[in-house]
């Protein structure tokens, strides 16, 4: 049934709110009333009742009108925008431009017919203003004169097409996606780490001539145990994940003495004894001996031109890198849950919390030296990528929320809403839905902000990075809030500003040179594919979900040019794990599956044996009986066949792994995002393993279009000398 009152019906509509929406088996579905009421609480709206709702309408539909200028505009360059101001009716205005490198152009006024109204006894009328299609790419502020005064507001200009990084040519670039943490070499500390992602790199490109390393996102977890294992739930975005740190290549680690190096390497050697044997990755231990390693480093100091280039990280980084710190000492102090802290805690900017800062001053610093160095090692792997010849190198992954007990909540506070939780609907491949627990930002505050955190975050993010891949990029144009105490079905869609997203997400793509990958799978409108190409971001494609019409796999010369085309990804098991149908026994074994295990294992059965007969057809499978590697490989000539201009390879698919990283729709029920890389015999890989597999060689091969395989190296030490 439709909602109860036209005034929550008209009010759902203003925020944004979907009041019905088409379920993956194309069935229309409407909201409840309850479900609509308690999304627009968390955006502090009262809509309890038909007149609390009608007054929350009436209240949103005067608000732009009591404001000289609205607090931002983003448009595409080469297409004119119209602005509005409004100021008392009769009074004149002059709008102009500040620009972002320096200068100003004048804004013309153009004719508008909206009438005035009576705002809180005055009456208010309308100017527009045409904002020129030829403005520089930028950040710049529009500038509103009046008889009373100046006011200013943000105004984006964004490239209307991103496309492909210069460094990528004319060429089709491919490389391989790797869970960082789970690719550890034989000198970490238990756990894939920077260091490691720069030998990866260098690997990828020398000797199987990738051009990126796609990785799981490197976001901030918690300061100390028990940490997150999932790297798609951060505390924060715009931070990495000091995790990652090898401290043996922190430059001042060359400086210590031989007591200090000394207790060093007995924490590593107490640390690699603890985890002999363990089949799963374990973060905690790791982290409690590292970060201590990091401390007797941290106290070593500076010498004084790294002092001032520490300063300078500090100085660019401004308060928010403070903000960070200082939650993170206050978790070590009060706990990870900053809204169970003292109430004086829970703001970043109470006088308490900055007594708080003062007192624990070395403390911060240290969170903040540990961001220092992350970003340093994080550097100096996109530079490793880069010198190996890799065209595009890092590929980050940005997560799609933060957890409502985040660093991020604390810092920004009401930019999320209350209440409410992000995650999926249910489709095919998680048919009860998914709720990730993230709080979701507010639609309303975003704008208020001027996107000012998302733009960080995503600079951040491009800074040491050849491109980006977007977790759930229909996030950008809508999320699936669904009310606490609700189960994952019972949620509804809210809509974001997408063209100011994807025009600052373009916009910071492009001073970076950097590329664009939206992951478009599940539940999409067929529109934002559409717009998302138009803005020249790619798609995802992944093998086993194209399809044409009739349900067969998808013809390769049908897929999309715009698009990273992959055989699997990581919420599905590697190729070999699917391919024995084992993603259906692990939902059956947790209650996940809708349907009977005899039917969804009979569907899997003739999804795999389609695709098997279209690989036949095609020529990319020829022998019989045809083992899973050999499926694994005509699958990736599949893709290879293709127009896509980016190909990925699942690192698990080179070495034959058949575990899954992560199963959708489970907790604890399932070691999500702690499996160490493996052979087809379970057995744990290290990096160094990679290095003479000749599996991967074959597949590499398969990935450049190579007539055979790539010649395996003799050894590490190798010297290829030119006569």
């Amino acid at each position: 049934m439709a909602l109860s009152n036209q005034f929550l019906a008209e009010l759902a509509s203003a925020f944004g709110i979907a009041t019905e929406f088409w379920d993956w088996k194309g069935r229309l579905t409407e909201v409840t009333d309850e479900t609509v009421i308690a999304i627009l609480a968390g955006m502090d709206v009262d809509a309890a009742d038909p007149d609390k709702a009608r007054e929350a309408l009436e209240a949103h539909l005067q608000r732009p009108w009591t404001r000289l200028l609205q607090p931002c505009t983003v448009m595409e360059q080469g297409t004119p925008r119209r602005v509005h101001v409004h100021l008392p009716d009769g009074q004149w205005v002059r709008l102009a431009v500040r620009l972002e490198e320096g200068g100003w152009r004048d804004v013309p006024q153009v004719d508008d017919d909206e009438p005035a109204r009576w705002i809180d006894g005055v009456l208010v009328g309308q100017a527009a203003f045409q904002l020129p299609a030829d403005l520089p790419l930028g950040y710049h502020r529009l500038q509103a004169t009046t008889e009373a005064g100046q006011s200013e507001a943000t105004l984006v200009v964004s490239p209307a097409f991103l496309g492909f990084p210069a460094s990528m040519g004319d060429k089709r670039a491919w490389g391989y996606a790797a869970q960082l943490y789970s690719v550890a070499s034989a000198d970490s500390w238990g756990i894939g780490d920077l260091l490691d992602l720069a030998d990866l790199a260098t690997w990828s490109s020398t000797q199987q001539f990738a051009s990126f390393v796609l990785v799981n996102p490197l976001h901030a977890a918690e300061p100390a145990p028990p940490l997150e294992p999932s790297p798609y739930l951060p505390n924060s975005r715009r931070y990495v994940n000091p995790l990652y740190i090898r401290p043996e290549l922190v430059p001042e680690y060359a400086d210590l003495d031989d007591r200090a190096r000394a207790r060093i390497a007995q924490l590593k050697s107490k640390l690699k004894k603890e985890l002999a044997g363990e089949q799963l990755i374990k973060r905690d231990p790791v982290w409690t001996a590292k970060v201590e390693a990091l401390r007797v480093i941290y106290d070593h100091g500076l010498r004084p031109a790294r002092r001032m280039a520490f300063n300078d990280f500090l100085r660019r980084e401004g308060r928010g890198l403070t903000q960070f710190a200082t939650w993170s000492a206050l978790v070590n102090r009060f706990g990870y849950n900053w809204r169970e802290w003292p109430t004086e805690l829970r703001r970043p900017s109470s006088p308490t919390v900055s007594l708080f800062a003062e007192q624990h001053v070395a403390e911060i610093i240290f969170y903040t030296w540990l961001q220092w160095i992350a970003d340093d090692q994080l550097r100096a792997a996109q530079s490793a990528a880069k010198d190996a010849g890799m065209r595009i190198g890092i590929m980050s992954d940005l997560a799609v929320g933060v957890g409502a007990q985040s660093a991020e909540a604390w810092t920004y506070g009401n930019l999320f809403a209350e209440g409410v939780s992000v995650g999926a609907p249910p489709d095919h491949f998680n048919q009860t839905g998914q709720d990730w627990g993230q709080a979701p930002w507010r639609p309303d505050r975003m704008d208020e902000l001027s996107y000012a955190p998302f733009r960080s975050m995503v600079a951040g993010i491009l800074r040491h990075s050849g491109g980006v891949r977007v977790d759930h990029i229909m996030g950008l144009f809508r999320l699936w809030w669904i009310p606490a105490g609700r189960a994952a079905n019972e949620g509804s869609y809210v809509r974001y500003n997408h063209e100011a997203m994807v025009g600052i997400l373009a916009l910071e793509a492009h001073r970076a040179g950097a590329l664009v990958v939206g992951e478009d799978l599940g539940v999409v409108e067929p529109w934002v594919r559409e717009y998302l190409r138009e803005r020249g971001i790619l798609g995802t494609s992944i093998a086993w979900f194209e399809r044409d019409a009739e349900g067969s796999p998808l013809a390769p010369e049908d897929w999309r040019e715009y698009c990273l085309a992959s055989v699997t990804t990581h919420d599905l098991p590697p190729t070999a794990g699917y391919l024995a149908g084992e993603h259906i026994k692990l939902q059956h074994e947790l209650g996940l599956l809708t349907e009977s295990l005899a039917t969804e294992l009979g569907n899997a059965e003739r999804e795999r044996n389609a695709f098997i007969d279209a690989l036949r057809e095609r020529g990319f499978l020829t022998a019989y009986p045809a083992s899973t590697e050999d499926i694994v490989e005509a699958m990736h000539r599949y893709l290879v066949a293709t127009p896509a201009r980016v190909l990925c390879a699942a690192l698990t698919d080179a070495v034959g792994d058949r575990r899954t990283q992560n199963q959708p729709g489970t907790s604890t029920e399932y070691p999500n995002w702690q499996i160490p890389l493996s052979g087809p015999d379970g057995k744990p890989l290290g990096l160094e393993d990679l290095y003479h597999n000749e599996q991967a060689f074959r597949l590499a091969g398969i990935m450049n279009g190579f007539s055979g395989p790539l010649r395996l190296p003799r050894s590490e030490i190798e010297l290829i000398v030119q006569s």
